[in-house]
């Protein structure tokens, strides 16, 4: 398996990108960025990814990089909604995250918060929905982040979600990358992918512990 990710000054015909490199079995993402630049992630056997840069043009500029391990080749930078993360300084401290899904904030509570470390698999209680924008700051709670989300993985969502196995990518303040759900026998996982973002060993919540409203 390679990996390689090339940058295109100028922007490219996503679902192009998409077409082809499917149908060279890479997988990865393209993103256009505010700035008009093209990225391009590609992962897969290395004739198949010399042929999905070699479709781009002379103009990409390509270099080696680690392998992210997706699930299938998909357009980034198009939101699907907001998430929030919240902290509780109740009578047992916890984290709510809540991804906007079909028009309500599909939740799940965390009880050690969220990591960055993709070796770390921090459990996620399912808790039930919530109204969007329903989340406010009180005396025992703030808002830890909050941006928002693309969808991922093979499978669309909400099914995703049903099925036990959710991909998405967070642009939050703190949160960034991507992130997975997976529903196992003994419940919700909540896991960091191995992506640009993931920074092994850290701890995001003792790092960064206050409110990204109030400070």
């Amino acid at each position: 398996m390679e990996a390689a990710r090339a940058t295109v000054a100028g922007a490219v015909d996503r679902d192009a990108v998409v077409s082809r490199a499917r149908d060279l079995g890479v997988l990865g993402w393209v993103r256009v960025d505010d700035d008009g630049v093209s990225r391009v992630h590609a992962e897969g056997g290395d004739d198949a990814v010399a042929a999905l840069v070699a479709s781009l043009g002379d103009a990409a500029t390509v270099e080696r990089v680690k392998v992210e391990g997706h699930e299938q080749f998909a357009i980034r930078g198009v939101p699907h909604g907001t998430f929030v993360l919240s902290e509780h300084q109740a009578s047992t401290r916890h984290f709510d995250l809540r991804l906007e899904v079909d028009g309500v904030m599909k939740s799940w509570a965390l009880p050690k918060g969220p990591s960055l470390d993709p070796g770390v698999k921090r459990l996620a209680v399912e808790v039930p929905d919530h109204a969007v924008g329903g989340d406010r700051e009180g005396p025992d709670r703030i808002i830890w982040d909050q941006g928002v989300y693309e969808q991922g993985g093979r499978v669309p969502w909400p099914e995703a979600i049903t099925r036990g196995h959710a991909v998405f990518v967070l642009h939050g303040e703190k949160l960034r990358g991507g992130f997975a759900l997976q529903r196992t026998p003994r419940g919700w996982l909540f896991v960091k992918r191995k992506d640009e973002h993931a920074r092994p060993g850290s701890d995001i919540v003792a790092e960064q512990p206050g409110s990204v409203l109030s400070r």
